[in-house]
């Protein structure tokens, strides 16, 4: 499988591949000093936007890695998800240039996906009861108020705080169904944003608040899966129609945790060739 690392530019419509490898790289973060950051095969790298190639970042003990991770607010800090300590998927923070990650969930599986932009607390899809289904819930960064902002569906992934910290966007699915949802950080408030034929999955709000940039699954696709024809769209913060913006052949690993350039313009994504 070919992999290869791209940035979409809304404002020209221009797709530019900045890195082609031949493996599985995926899920693309973008750090506003100029380099993004990617899972490789249970590693993670960095790739510099002026020499794109791919440099491993230490994470110490840990590795297993899955390709759920992202950068603080401030950029100085690392939240990573790996398997090789516990078995199942926990949630670990560390420096930005890598080094021995430091625990944060006590319990697993917890997969994380966001960061509140004051830096406080983490956002992440855990199970938190025997064949219960995976559930929205946020901590402190160092673990400790666990609190559950939403458990009443068959599956929750991808919740992503917007840049007011005043919504965390999901993809819920209920009967068969997966659409976009926004709750309030307390549980109050949900909406249901998306309800067309798509199988949407995985919304990043732009850092401006205007966007919200997601993956659409053609109907019937079950899961997440990797290796089929799929969309990436925006639709407005506020609800309304989305439209597509990049059809390419990829899913799972393509958009999975925040991926927007700092401008609000760009954001970066993963396509896969055979």
């Amino acid at each position: 499988m070919r992999s290869e690392l791209c940035v979409h530019d809304l404002g020209t419509g221009d797709t530019t591949v900045l890195l082609t490898h031949e493996g599985i790289i995926e899920a693309p973060n973008w750090h506003p000093d100029g380099f993004l950051l990617v899972n490789g095969e249970g590693r993670l790298y960095r790739v510099p936007l002026d020499a794109p190639r791919l440099e491993e970042v230490p994470t110490g003990r840990v590795g297993g890695l899955n390709n759920d991770h992202g950068i603080s607010p401030d950029g100085r800090r690392l939240a990573i998800s790996g398997k090789s300590e516990t078995g199942a998927s926990c949630i670990y923070l560390m420096p930005l240039e890598g080094g021995e990650p430091v625990r944060v969930t006590d319990k697993v599986p917890s997969w994380w996906h966001g960061w509140s932009p004051d830096g406080e607390r983490l956002a992440y899809a855990a199970v938190r009861r025997a064949g219960g289904p995976v559930s929205l819930y946020t901590c402190r960064v160092d673990g400790s108020d666990e609190v559950c902002v939403a458990d009443d569906f068959d599956h929750i992934d991808g919740p992503d705080y917007t840049p007011d910290g005043e919504w965390i966007w999901f993809n819920g699915e209920r009967d068969g169904r997966v659409d976009l949802w926004r709750i309030r950080p307390d549980g109050s408030g949900r909406e249901r944003m998306t309800d067309g034929e798509t199988v949407d999955w995985f919304p990043h709000p732009s850092p401006d608040g205007t966007l919200v940039l997601f993956l659409a699954y053609p109907a019937g696709t079950q899961g997440h899966p990797a290796n089929l024809d799929v969309a990436l769209r925006v639709m407005p913060a506020e609800g309304g129609e989305s439209r597509e913006v990049v059809r390419l052949f990829g899913g799972q690993g393509t958009i999975n945790v925040p991926c927007w350039a700092s401008d609000g313009r760009r954001f970066a994504f993963m396509r896969f060739a055979p």
